[in-house]
């Protein structure tokens, strides 16, 4: 529940850059326009968001997935750890907010800018895999592969989920699981 100035604030401009996002695309979009559908300063904006892109590539998840490989049997090959790691976070996490997640994810998905930074905002979760991963045995290749691997197969999975208006989330993503590492994942 929404219930301070700032945050009520917040919710109201990711409300407004959503809904003008798919009006007329991201590019097309800007800052001074969310701005003033929220009724608030350009300025106000950047104090929520640091940039325009900022209001739909920020994922809250990322840290969690990373940790969930941190507890799974480090006798396992690195891309099945790291599928099991994220089957075992995803278990563990609340159900998003799927309207407005799937939304975010619909305006990504459109937007080459912001598919490419969610490319680069994916570095620092791809990152703690792979340092998970190698810290617990793995050769440094097969850590960097099954990180990247997996990051590239959770992220196809939740673009072709936005489009999908009757596909759970989870459903979306434990196939992304299933492909790399097959049951149990």
């Amino acid at each position: 529940m929404v219930d301070t100035r700032r945050e009520r604030t917040h919710e109201r401009l990711l409300t407004c850059a959503l809904a003008l996002f798919e009006a007329q695309g991201f590019e097309s979009t800007t800052t001074a326009q969310i701005a003033a559908a929220a009724g608030v300063t350009e300025m106000t904006f950047f104090r929520h968001f640091a940039s325009k892109a900022r209001v739909v590539t920020t994922d809250p998840y990322d840290p969690m997935i990373a940790d969930g490989i941190a507890t799974q049997p480090h006798g396992l090959p690195p891309l099945v750890r790291a599928a099991r790691g994220v089957g075992q976070a995803l278990r563990t996490m609340s159900e998003p907010e799927t309207d407005l997640v799937r939304r975010r994810v619909r305006v990504i998905a459109a937007s080459p800018a912001l598919r490419a930074s969610t490319f680069r905002g994916h570095e620092a979760t791809e990152t703690r895999i792979r340092d998970q991963l190698i810290t617990d045995g793995a050769p440094e290749m097969e850590a960097h592969v099954a990180a990247a691997a997996l990051m590239a197969a959770l992220t196809a999975a939740l673009f072709l989920w936005a489009q999908d208006d009757e596909l759970p989330v989870r459903t979306a993503v434990e196939a992304a699981l299933l492909t790399l590492a097959g049951p149990g994942a």
